[in-house]
């Protein structure tokens, strides 16, 4: 298994309903093939260090995630992330 980890630094303009449609689009793709679990919210801690949005998608191998990178589904909602965001980090680890 692939785990995807993402953490999204909205930019200061981002309202809170831009930030809760951004969350409810990345939630809409958990049923894509390959995903076996998929966890989104905002953060909780707001300590100086965090980031507003994580995600976590747990996909079933290496395959599953480079299909959901060019998804036609995912591309539009990871440029809505991009757009609304002054950082992203990532990591994918094999669990």
């Amino acid at each position: 298994m692939i785990v995807h980890v993402v953490s999204f630094k909205y930019k200061p303009d981002t309202t809170a309903a831009q930030q809760a449609d951004h969350r409810a689009r990345l939630k809409a793709l958990a049923d894509v093939d390959g995903i076996v679990d998929f966890k989104v919210g905002p953060d909780v801690v707001r300590s100086p260090r965090s980031y507003d949005t994580g995600l976590v998608v747990i996909f079933t191998d290496r395959a599953a995630l480079d299909g959901y990178a060019v998804n036609p589904r995912h591309v539009p909602v990871a440029q809505l992330g991009r757009d609304l965001s002054d950082s992203i980090i990532a990591v994918d680890f094999e669990a």
